[in-house]
């Protein structure tokens, strides 16, 4: 990014002031994309062991599969999913609060003895898959604050405290070579005066 300025005062004090907004931001950024990177690591790792933990039950619900059958889907149904929201280094992240189920009532003794369990175990897998789902949102959310923030890291760091850092010099080198060449004009005017007088009184 060429950053557009006039070789003046005016423009070297904008200049100054930019990079200063820039320099003074600049650390913060760093701070905000190191914990976005950390909080999003955290979610990934929570995710994972979730998903374990789903993987886990799954497989050990695999040995009772025939049981499985015999079960009723329409016993239970996700009612509703209750969400909060959380701040995490700005950014809006979803919490889960609870999972709501909607349980169908039903005759004890016409089910298997079993059945109560089978209710409880299809309560928790959901609940797991949900928390799950949550955290591989909140993982997602996280990381594209945490490569927006990265973006103006670099753009800052990289580009543009370079470039208003360079501008300033080239303002300051011209200004400098200005009041030389001034001075220079005004020694020259001045001998050549004195020369005159010199000149006249002879």
């Amino acid at each position: 990014m060429a950053v557009k300025f006039q070789y003046n005062k005016t423009s070297q004090q904008q200049l100054d002031k930019q990079l200063k907004i820039r320099e003074r931001a600049l650390p913060t950024l760093q701070n905000k994309e190191a914990a976005l990177r950390i909080e999003v690591k955290r979610a990934k790792k929570r995710a994972s062991e979730l998903g374990q933990e789903l993987e886990t039950k799954m497989a050990d619900l695999d040995k009772i599969s025939r049981l499985w059958n015999e079960f009723d889907t329409s016993a239970i149904s996700i009612e509703d999913v209750v969400l909060e929201s959380k701040k995490i280094a700005g950014v809006q992240t979803p919490v889960l609060k609870d999972v709501v189920f909607k349980k169908e009532p039903f005759a004890l003794f016409s089910k298997p003895v079993w059945f109560i369990d089978g209710i409880n175990i299809v309560e928790g897998l959901a609940k797991i898959g949900i928390e799950r789902e949550v955290f591989l949102r909140k993982m997602e959310l996280l990381d594209i604050a945490r490569k927006k923030t990265t973006q103006k890291v670099n753009l800052y760091e990289k580009v543009q405290i370079p470039g208003y850092k360079d501008a300033i010099r080239k303002i300051k080198r011209f200004l400098e070579d200005e009041e030389n060449l001034s001075k220079s004009a005004q020694k020259i005017v001045k001998t050549r005066q004195q020369q005159q007088e010199m000149e006249v009184e002879s």
